[in-house]
């Protein structure tokens, strides 16, 4: 199994990662159109895909063979995690072709009693996948190593309420995942240029994940306008 995982994995180094996400209300958020996306950015070069709802992740899995990094984004009343909080969600995601399953790994309350620990160890035992675990802060990310992931992403830096004073890229947290843990670090969020992705690699990232400054039309389209308006 341990191979497998890292076989997996090793297609990603020194790689890029294109997130392949839409706003719900955007026309963008059709699987067909998102499984569009993400062939594009895979006939470009991108080594990987990161992609929410399994709808989606099927109509990526159609139509490209790169690893994808599967998430379902989910909304619980009371509790602040979101990307793949349950393992029933990291089921359907692992059903719908994900390789790698990524999931909130902040040290925040989960529901239902499932802790981290327990997730990682039932996707790795029950689903035979590897996991990504999206981190804010070098505390939450040893944790998550500690709880068995196999891989660790700045996903979260700026976005929880320890960290909303920061804003991403995370390349202090990057630099010291990268030197303090044994598991590859993934820098994502906030790369908004080509140059800022290569500085990532340069600063000992395994793979970078750029997600609106190539696939965020909605997002980008907006702030242009607002710009010139």
């Amino acid at each position: 199994m341990i191979h497998e995982f890292n076989s997996v994995v090793a297609k990603l180094k020194q790689g890029l990662i294109v997130s392949c996400q839409a706003p719900v209300d955007s026309p963008l958020h059709e699987p067909m159109v998102i499984a569009a996306i993400a062939q594009a950015a895979t006939n470009q070069g991108a080594v990987g895909v990161r992609i929410d709802t399994p709808e989606h992740i099927s109509a990526v899995r159609q139509r490209c063979t790169v690893p994808i990094i599967g998430l379902w984004k989910q909304q619980i009343p009371g509790y602040d995690v979101y990307i793949t909080p349950q393992f029933h969600h990291a089921v359907a995601i692992a059903q719908a072709g994900a390789d790698i399953i990524a999931i909130d790994a902040t040290q925040r309350q989960r529901p239902e009693g499932e802790t981290l620990t327990s997730l990682i160890e039932q996707i790795h035992q029950e689903l035979g996948k590897p996991v990504m675990a999206d981190v804010d802060t070098m505390e939450a990310a040893i944790a998550s190593v500690t709880a068995g992931a196999d891989l660790v992403g700045t996903t979260l830096y700026g976005y929880t309420s320890e960290t909303t004073h920061l804003s991403p890229p995370g390349f202090e947290l990057l630099t010291q995942m990268v030197e303090k843990l044994a598991v590859p670090a993934i820098c994502e969020g906030g790369i908004s240029s080509p140059r800022m992705a290569r500085q990532a690699l340069d600063l000992g990232a395994y793979a970078v994940v750029v997600g609106t400054a190539i696939t965020g039309i909605d997002s980008l389209v907006k702030a242009y306008r607002s710009a010139i308006s």
